[in-house]
């Protein structure tokens, strides 16, 4: 997957724009179809006096001048030297982004209908790519997560990573999407990243693509009575298949539970309620801060199936929006306890308009705060217990994070 992490409602998203590389970070999206624009279908677009006079005529501040936009429009027309190679479409869909990236807020984004249809793709679970999931840091292109088992964390590439150059280009200076769309690619054709990992010097890592299909929920039965259940996104898929976890965990009836959010960048943010549901009883789940102070709180939807199961969730860098709501909820009601690293630090909800002729709007609308009120935005989720995963560790494949999990569960009575 190559993607940006967002928090999506179905109502908002909250993750990262999916780079999984397939494909975008963690925040949450709201989807409320709305924010129809005038562009219909995919032909050659013109602005008559009528439409030019409505936007000269909706500028109530009196201090833009947008009839300097149809002159920029008419002069890229009439001068440019490659001229006949510029189409209408790509003036205006060029400008929308321009609109959105105004704003340099990094999840805040113009999707044309090719860049929708792949941030659906993504979400629903099944694309071509390394697998992925990428962020701008500091206008840096990093790594949120590898999905497990998937190209890229077979390659050895690792969140926190930072891409420097693909195939060779560098990405200074480039659009998170347009970097994406360096990296995905048809399955078993290669791309080679060269990243910054740490205070270590550049290296070439070289993917071979592969067809990403992944459920979002896996789970075990350990023998020792501990049950898994890892959640590797928010996506289309999750409620079902967390459903289905949870009458196994009521049939089976385990000593405890272990529930791996690690390198998990988010996906919807009714999806992160839902999950958390089922520990919290009552109570808000996350509270969302509009721009208008307004304040809208998700309660608890009474559930709360898993709330008598002793829970340690397991984190890292890598867990990012909707994941950070879910370990925070449970963190704050003291439902669960909290191991591994400090997460990324996703603190916005993204709504997502669909628009006409198959372009998509998402945009920042919100921040989201714990029901503590804790706004993690750049400073991440502490765990209770902080536990490292160092590069020994993960070349000889141990995981002292999910050891420690299982002494904490094991402890309990």
């Amino acid at each position: 997957m190559d993607s940006t992490g967002n928090i999506l409602k179905k109502g908002g998203f909250a993750g990262l724009a999916l780079a999984f590389v397939v494909g975008t970070l963690a925040g949450g999206f709201l989807m409320d179809g709305g924010g129809r624009g005038f562009l219909s279908g995919r032909g050659p677009l013109a602005f008559s006096p009528d439409a030019r006079e409505a936007v000269l005529g909706s500028n109530p501040d009196g201090n833009v001048d947008f009839d300097l936009y149809f002159e920029v429009w008419d002069k890229l027309k009439s001068n440019y030297v490659d001229t006949n190679l510029l189409t209408d479409e790509e003036l205006f869909y060029g400008s929308l982004r321009g609109l959105a990236e105004a704003t340099d807020d990094p999840y805040t984004v113009f999707m044309d209908p090719e860049e929708a249809k792949e941030f659906t793709d993504d979400l629903a679970g099944k694309f071509e790519g390394i697998g992925a999931e990428i962020s701008l840091r500091n206008d840096i292109p990093t790594v949120v997560a590898p999905l497990d088992e998937m190209p890229a964390q077979k390659a050895g590439l690792r969140a926190g990573d930072k891409i420097y150059a693909v195939d060779g280009e560098a990405t200074l200076g480039l659009r998170l999407s347009e970097i994406i769309k360096k990296i995905r690619g048809p399955k078993d054709t290669q791309v080679t990243l060269t990243i910054i990992r740490e205070d270590e010097k550049p290296q070439d890592l070289t993917i071979t693509r592969s067809l990403i299909v992944t459920k979002s929920v896996k789970t075990e039965l350990r023998s020792d009575g501990i049950y898994v259940i890892k959640v590797s996104n928010f996506n289309d898929d999750t409620e079902q298949l967390f459903s289905a976890a949870i009458s196994d965990v009521l049939l089976k009836n385990p000593r405890g539970l272990i529930l791996d959010l690690r390198n998990n960048p988010g996906g919807y943010l009714d999806t992160a309620v839902f999950l958390a549901s089922e520990w919290v009883e009552e109570g808000p789940i996350v509270a969302e801060q509009f721009n208008n102070n307004r304040r809208n709180e998700y309660p608890a939807r009474g559930q709360a199936r898993l709330k008598n199961f002793p829970t340690v969730v397991l984190v890292n860098r890598g867990s990012a929006s909707a994941s950070e709501i879910l370990a925070g909820a449970l963190r704050d009601y003291k439902l669960a306890t909290i191991v591994g690293e400090t997460t990324y630090g996703k603190g916005s909800v993204q709504s997502l308009s669909d628009l006409d002729g198959g372009a998509t709007l998402k945009i920042t609308v919100a921040k989201w705060l714990t029901p503590a009120g804790d706004y993690i935005n750049d400073k991440g989720l502490e765990p209770d217990v902080s536990v490292e995963m160092t590069t020994e560790d993960l070349d000889n494949d141990r995981d002292p994070q999910f050891d420690k999990a299982l002494e904490i569960l094991k402890a309990k009575k």
